[in-house]
């Protein structure tokens, strides 16, 4: 899949019905950058959102989050008269297709996804849903969510579908707008067939070259869970592997590379490190687990229990191998932690393993300073405990050692000779597996990477 610069100018979509309008209810993450693809494939569409900060922003072209190209997609959308954000829910009564992307994230406590938003939302809906709209569900949901959802929308005239989600933050509009596939799940009979027909018009070209999947609600739940199952049973697969690598004598990285060769594996999500974090699959696996279990399946997705456990695990590893290298003399340690981001592209802290490696580190009594090109400002609000600084430079001076904890380009990309005359040791654990081992060792750096041998001083 592409994911170059996307143009700003409108794709040719194939029209709705005249003077119709789509709406987008609930403005996030997903719902934000929904609604700007939709303009830039033709439509017009409102946004709902009842938070005040969240749509004054989005009005202005400014959103709440970073995600690459955003802004200047909506900007073009509201430049062009065809995108629009409120608060009202009636706003949207003259939308014909309906997308519901409210957030679900992990109950308070518990496994299960917290659905509290999905119904709020849903309730809203329902009051200005008109006979012959059309509702599309994006919100990933337990299976079974749809459903219940269905009818009360066909009291109302109406048919749902579901049409997951398979965003990556950093990608997100190449993601939508050039996507592997899109996933529709519907009911039987013409109502269904009518509602499909409606979503693959909204989408237009999109279709031309990712493949319609229609199904069943159940199994168009299922896809989005599954597929965020797997990707991080194959994340801790491969960290499980840089464990073995480390006692064996063998090199994690090699391991990857030879098994990436093999077309049944691939060789993406195999980069042992950090583990995931973000908003999606952490609570995503937990909810499916809880879900699992309340229809009897528990042990069918009892390897995820452990799939989680190795990704919590390799923060405490992490932290283990900084005081080791300290000679367990942690405080006063001044650390240098490169990356609060869950990942790349993104101001998203969210389970952040960056950060709460640099909170662990900061509990034992190390001088933690953090910085981030996109996420600083979030992590401050979140960890006011620690040190900021606005540049790695500034962050790594008269540091003990330094973390890569995410794998920023900016970071991946620096001249180790330049930062090693700040450092009072030239010292980097690469959590991410991201640098180039031979330059930073050849620049008087010794290097540690899980999975892999120490090289250097």
């Amino acid at each position: 899949m592409s994911t170059g610069p996307l143009s700003t100018g409108p794709l040719h979509a194939r029209p709705l019905q005249a003077g119709s309008r789509v709406s987008v209810v609930g403005c996030g993450y997903l719902g934000a950058v929904h609604a700007a693809a939709m303009v830039q494939l033709g439509h017009t569409v409102v946004g709902i959102d009842p938070d005040l900060d969240r749509s004054a922003g989005l009005a202005r072209g400014e959103a709440p989050f970073y995600e690459p190209g955003l802004d200047a997609m909506l900007r073009a959308g509201l430049a062009s008269g065809r995108l629009c954000f409120s608060r009202d829910i009636a706003d949207a009564r003259d939308a014909t297709l309906h997308f519901l992307c409210v957030g679900t994230p992990q109950a308070q406590g518990r496994l299960a996804a917290d659905l509290s938003f999905v119904h709020s939302a849903v309730d809203d809906l329902l009051r200005i849903l008109k006979p012959g709209d059309v509702v599309a569900g994006k919100s990933t949901v337990p299976v079974g969510t749809a459903a219940g959802i269905a009818d009360q929308v066909a009291a109302r005239g109406g048919t749902l579908v579901w049409n997951p989600e398979f965003l990556r933050e950093g990608f997100a509009l190449p993601d939508t707008l050039r996507p592997d596939r899109v996933v529709v799940g519907v009911p039987d009979g013409p109502d269904g067939e009518r509602a499909r027909d409606l979503l693959a018009a909204a989408y237009g070209p999109v279709l031309d070259t990712a493949p319609l999947i229609v199904t069943d609600y159940a199994t168009a739940e299922l896809v989005k869970v599954a597929a965020n199952a797997f990707l991080a049973t194959k994340i801790s697969f491969i960290n499980a592997m840089a464990d073995l690598c480390e006692l064996a004598g063998g090199d994690v990285v090699q391991l990857a590379e030879a098994l990436g060769h093999d077309s049944r594996i691939g060789r993406r999500f195999l980069q042992a490190g950090l583990g995931f974090g973000g908003g999606c699959l952490p609570k995503d696996i937990r909810a499916f687990m809880h879900r699992a279990g309340e229809l009897g399946a528990d042990q069918a997705l009892t390897f995820l229990s452990e799939v989680d456990a190795i990704n919590t695990r390799r923060r405490l590893k992490t932290v283990a191998m900084v005081e080791e290298w300290l000679d367990h003399r942690v405080l006063g340690a001044r650390v240098a932690v490169l990356g609060a981001a869950f990942k790349p592209d993104s101001d998203d802290i969210r389970d952040s393993p960056a950060l709460a490696v640099a909170e662990a580190l900061h509990l034992r009594g190390a001088e933690v300073v953090v910085t981030d090109p996109r996420a600083r400002a979030n992590a401050q609000r979140r960890s006011p405990q620690l040190r900021y600084a606005d540049s790695a430079e500034e962050a790594a001076t008269d540091a003990d050692v330094v973390l890569l904890l995410t794998e920023w380009r900016d970071f991946v990309e620096l001249d180790p000779e330049v930062l090693g005359k700040v450092t009072a040791r030239q010292r980097v654990l690469d959590a991410r597996n991201a640098l180039d081992r031979d330059a930073w060792s050849a620049a008087g750096w010794e290097v540690r990477c899980p999975g892999r041998a120490p090289v250097g001083a």
